[in-house]
């Protein structure tokens, strides 16, 4: 080597190592930021665990909705087995009697507006078929019960339906035989019931039966309520990641001092945030897999759980694990690019130059676009439906409302001067940090945006799923009938009822049916109607009748209808016999007076028209006609606790599988019904995932402010001043928010409503769902106090 090598070529630099590759120095940087997350202190380790425990909600709350397919394929399957197996090769569609065969009649009931099913169940020999979840058949006067149902009949209080069920308990129903563990089931047994007494053969259990398709506009339903409920979790964890970012920033300014370049500390940030998603991971499966347990024990809106129906969808739970701690190392990246850390402090380049406006507004409008680009889509008409188009659309409608909440809190918030002292302390906080402040209530605004939006759809499309039953609970609210109680217990039945507590009138009719006597060839129809026997009050009820006495008969005209009217008269011939019970063995026959009245039939209170013969008690015999059955129409006094719980004891008691319905004016599609319980049991858990987002963002900016705090303590701030200021600080950004949210989820709602070729109905429905983001300020601020107080001492002023 000469000596002009040795002078040009230093022996630190022959001795120095080559520098690591892109992608070592890369892992390396993530590294480090992982190191400085998991041995950075007690400070270090609190901002870990805010930002873990935060994403760990998150993630609890995904896993359930990634086990919702298998829950509802778990309740469907549980539900087929138990229905009753079809038949084949039967010529009369009914099964026949064997040794394995079971005769059953269906006595499911109501309790305080609680459905409890069962059935009344005689074995055809020693070895009948057994329920799912049965391990022996129940004898006469026994049955086996659910869970729940035998801690309810043990509760206080619950005599009535003790009385109902009159049976011994001996044994119960497992899991197998049940949809969810709060299910009301019971099966009992009978030594006397038949097919002749309503009784129903069958011959095994396990239908396969298949579930009817959804219509259109359910599946647009469907879509919506999936992007509502899970958009704000998906923001939620998004935010929980930049948990402690001003201290970060700060650390990462000293790294900066020591020699790290801009790009280093980047890299170091994105592994502090990798390390608090990956344990909020590990948090979000142990809050998962703990609240499984209890999940039987918790009942929303009339929906429960087994825990071993909650098992998360493969793909779903991989998806979830790659995209979260994925969205951790991409929300820090693009937060980073903000702000410049030089070696002497940190600087937000946002300060300088504000938020621009026209790309947050690029989002929402394009979620429109692609909304309106799907077509319209026809309530009518079964066509096939876009679900990706319309869930990406309402996606990019609802982030963009979130994107644009931090333009508006910035441009509403720097514009504010002067007021009170706590109003003075919250506006300067919010002006320093309204970044924070917007990302901790975005939750909120989406949430709340796609919960109108929903309303809106909801109300619009209620025509179609709400049926108008005609039926009047203004003249009866209960009505029970059954075609095995008949003879002298028909009219028992109607005294029984009308003897029940609690009941005001019954309108209870005996019915038979009545012909015109004959020889006809057995391919003819002899003409036919009706014949009614009740008391005069009953009759009143039934037909427009002015004069009535004990003893009287009358022939019913259907009103406008004359061809039905001619089709009566040809049975109801005045002074003429006719026939009652025809092709029960013995008909009856009967002379209806020559001198019986026509008058003009009308709606029972079930909306059912009436026409035909009709007779009070003292003209006709009702325990003696063939063929007759029983029909009460019930009217209470509601003020008498409990009285439909008396009313169904009596028609268990006159005969166990009587039907009897509750009146209604409007009749609720099932499917729509069932979507609708969906919703509200997604949006009270979403609901209760922000308020505890917006509950640890508070806990973590408090301890981020707690040297703050000390020294307007020490300068003799009052803790009101400063409790008043925490609650405009958190009610400024939601009250912004909620203005974004009702503009953004009433124009995502008519876009919605034009879709399915409907109209709004409602601009007001975002009223009450604004009032439960406005309670949630108040929750928040309550539950935050504890902390502010313990921050508010002078002692926070010390430092190492």
């Amino acid at each position: 080597m000469t000596l002009l090598a040795s002078r040009t070529t230093p022996t630190g630099e022959r001795d120095r190592p080559e520098p690591p590759s892109r992608g070592a120095a890369t892992l390396r940087d993530l590294g480090l930021g992982i190191r400085f997350a998991a041995a950075g202190g007690r400070e270090g380790w609190i901002r870990t665990l805010l930002t873990a425990v935060g994403v760990g909600l998150g993630v609890a709350l995904l896993l359930l909705a990634s086990s919702v397919p298998h829950l509802l394929d778990e309740r469907n399957a549980r539900e087929q087995a138990r229905s009753e197996a079809p038949l084949s090769g039967s010529p009369d569609g009914r099964a026949a009697k064997s040794d394995t065969s079971v005769v059953r009649i269906n006595t499911t009931t109501e309790y305080r507006d609680r459905t409890v099913a069962g059935y009344l169940m005689r074995p055809d020999g020693s070895k009948p078929v057994l329920p799912p979840g049965v391990g022996r058949f129940p004898g006469a006067d026994e049955m086996v019960v659910s869970p729940a149902l035998k801690e309810l009949l043990a509760a206080p209080g619950s005599e009535l339906l003790r009385e109902r069920l009159p049976y011994e308990i001996t044994g119960t129903i497992g899991d197998a035989g049940l949809r969810s563990p709060n299910e009301l089931r019971y099966y009992a047994g009978s030594d006397t019931l038949t097919p002749a007494a309503g009784g129903e053969r069958i011959s095994g259990y396990g239908s396969p039966g298949e579930t009817d398709p959804l219509p259109p506009l359910l599946i647009v339903l469907t879509v919506m309520v999936c992007v509502v409920l899970l958009v704000p979790v998906a923001i939620f964890i998004a935010t929980a990641v930049r948990f402690g970012g001003d201290r970060r920033d700060r650390r990462l300014a000293a790294l900066r001092l020591v020699g790290a370049d801009i790009r280093t500390t980047r890299r170091i940030a994105a592994g502090e945030a990798l390390f608090g998603a990956v344990l909020g991971l590990l948090i979000g499966l142990a809050f998962f897999l703990v609240g499984r347990q209890f999940v039987g024990a918790v009942e929303i809106w009339d929906v429960s759980a087994f825990p071993a129906d909650l098992v998360p969808d493969p793909l779903l739970a991989l998806l979830i694990t790659v995209a979260v701690p994925l969205t951790a190392v991409l929300v820090t990246l693009a937060a980073m690019r903000s702000v410049v850390i030089e070696p002497l402090g940190v600087v937000r380049r946002g300060k300088d130059r504000g938020r621009r406006l026209w790309w947050r507004l690029l989002m929402p409008l394009a979620g429109l676009a692609v909304l309106g680009s799907t077509g319209r889509i026809s309530p009518y008409e079964y066509a096939p439906v876009k679900p990706f188009a319309v869930a990406a659309g309402a996606v990019l409608v609802l982030v963009g409302l979130a994107l644009l909440l931090p333009w508006l809190v910035e441009a509403c918030v720097n514009r504010l001067r002067g007021g009170p002292v706590p109003w003075q302390l919250a506006t300067r906080r919010l002006q320093l940090s309204s970044g924070a402040a917007s990302r901790a209530v975005s939750g909120v605004t989406v949430a709340v945006a796609g919960a109108i939006a929903l309303q809106m759809m909801f109300a619009a499309m209620n025509a179609d799923f709400n049926r108008v039953t005609g039926q009047d609970p203004t003249r009866a609210q209960f009505a029970a009938y059954s075609e095995d109680v008949t003879g002298d217990a028909a009219t028992s039945a109607i005294e029984q009822f009308r003897a029940t507590k609690g009941v005001e009138v019954v309108i209870g009719s005996v019915e038979a049916y009545a012909s015109k006597p004959g020889d006809y060839a057995d391919d003819d129809i002899p003409p036919t109607t009706s014949l009614t026997i009740g008391t005069c009050d009953t009759l009143r009820e039934l037909a427009r009748i002015t004069s009535c006495e004990d003893g009287d008969t009358f022939v019913v005209h259907p009103r406008g209808d004359k061809d039905m009217a001619d089709w009566v008269d040809q049975t109801a011939r005045k002074g003429e016999v006719v026939e009652i019970g025809s092709g029960t063995g013995k008909p009856l026959r009967w002379t209806l007076p020559a001198d019986s009245p026509t008058v003009q039939g009308r709606q029972d209170p079930m909306g059912t028209p009436h026409w035909g013969i009709m007779a009070t008690t003292g003209a006709v015999d009702a325990g003696k006609l063939p063929g007759a059955q029983i029909t009460a129409q019930i009217r209470v006094d509601r003020s008498v606790p409990d009285v439909a719980e008396y009313v169904r004891n009596t028609a268990a008691r006159i005969d166990p599988g009587m039907h009897f319905v509750t009146l209604d004016s409007v009749e609720r599609d099932r499917q729509y019904a069932s979507i609708q319980t969906g919703l509200q049991v997604g949006a009270t858990v979403v609901l209760l995932l922000i308020a505890a987002s917006m509950l640890v963002s508070q806990l973590e900016q408090l301890r981020e402010r707690k040297r703050l705090l000390s020294v307007l303590v020490a300068f003799g701030t009052r803790r009101t001043t400063l409790g008043w200021s925490v609650l405009w600080q958190t009610a400024v950004p939601v009250v912004l928010g909620l203005v974004v949210a009702v503009a953004g989820g009433l124009g995502l709602g008519a876009t919605l409503t034009w879709m399915i070729e409907k109209s709004v109905s409602d601009w007001w429905l975002f009223l009450p769902l604004t009032g439960a983001g406005a309670g949630l300020i108040l929750l928040v601020t309550v539950l935050s106090l504890p902390s502010l107080w313990r921050l508010m001492r002078p002692d926070g002023l010390r430092t190492e």
